[in-house]
């Protein structure tokens, strides 16, 4: 991993914004004139140390660098999607990111009614003539930290706890399953999801059930893409003296020694570059496709984790690396 790679990895814990108003959306500071940014995040807690938190990173690091301000929303649900695009345009929000694939089906019908406003879309694919698409490669991040899973497993077993079977978490399980297979060619991979609904993004307490029963399987470390529910993974596998790896943002910290490491999805890098392109009158539709080469996967290695990272472990996963951005590895998307 490069070394400014090492210095961008995100710091989780930063201080809470004021409450958001009753509508959701909060102006920062004045904006540019002519360019209003909004983010409207996925539903969930905004501050929830993952994925959310990664977006209003990105956002916070345009506002600082800029000096221009951004309005935000957070829903509660999926539905209330149009209500807080509403709020943010009559707000004056020219460009507006929107992170959560729930998102894409009301998003390609919303578009088109407002043609002058640029979307952007994180985590999914519409399509309109003024709507950008960011996905990730999330498939070669999560093959890295197969790699350190299955070198770090005594028992020969690993695991995956995903929120919901969904073509978005498929890439994840793919991507890890492959890795440790590459690693370790008689590991065994297990998979369970938490529910079979986007509430099981915000279910800790069956999240741990999930985990204590891969541990009770035999699995000895469990990669978490649950987001608020990976918190009941990382507790239940403390408690039984086993690793969970963390998943979009550096969750390394919540649980020291007990986290072998967190896959970086960097949504904060998607969410500050398209507000750059925004300001600067770079913006175009289309979808965009992010991976290892961008950047954009990673693994987070820190003071909380490096003692269970061993030399052997990173070089695995360094020469995987490698090999995937030069082709010589491809890694399937699970579909």
């Amino acid at each position: 991993m490069t070394s400014l790679t090492r210095r961008s990895v995100l710091h989780l814990g930063a201080s809470s914004l004021a409450a958001l108003s009753t509508a959701g959306i909060v102006p920062n500071t004045a904006c540019a004139s002519g360019f209003t940014p909004g983010l409207i995040y996925a539903v969930g807690q905004k501050f929830d140390k993952s994925f959310n938190e990664g977006a209003y990173t990105g956002a916070e690091r345009f506002k600082s660098a800029s000096g221009i301000g951004y309005l935000e929303y957070a829903p509660q649900a999926p539905a209330q999607f149009d209500l807080g695009v509403a709020g943010l345009i009559r707000r004056g929000a020219t460009d507006i990111v929107t992170v959560g694939f729930y998102y894409a089906t009301p998003l390609a019908k919303l578009a088109p009614q407002h043609p002058t406003v640029r979307f952007t879309i994180v985590d999914a694919v519409a399509e309109a003539t003024n709507i950008r698409s960011v996905t990730f490669r999330e498939q070669e991040g999560s093959f890295l930290v197969g790699v350190l899973a299955a070198l770090a497993s005594k028992s020969g077993t690993v695991g995956f706890v995903g929120a919901l079977d969904i073509p978005l978490l498929r890439k994840f399980i793919a991507g890890f399953t492959q890795g440790a297979r590459h690693a370790r060619g008689d590991i065994t991979v297990l998979v369970n999801f938490v529910g079979t609904t986007p509430d099981a993004f915000n279910d800790p307490t069956t999240g741990a059930e999930v985990a204590r029963s891969q541990f009770q399987r035999g699995a000895d470390v469990v990669f978490a893409g649950a987001g608020v529910s990976n918190f009941g993974v990382f507790s239940a596998a403390k408690d039984n003296g086993r690793l969970a790896i963390g998943v979009d943002s550096n969750q390394n910290y919540l649980y020291p020694g007990t986290i072998l490491t967190s896959m970086l999805k960097r949504v904060d890098l998607a969410v500050d570059a398209t507000f750059q392109a925004g300001q600067r009158g770079t913006w175009t539709p289309g979808a965009h496709v992010l991976g290892l080469a961008d950047g954009a996967m990673d693994y987070a290695v820190d003071e909380n984790n490096r003692a269970l990272l061993t030399p052997a472990m990173l070089n695995a996963a360094e020469d995987a690396r490698r090999a995937i951005i030069a082709g010589r590895i491809p890694v399937t998307d699970g579909t």
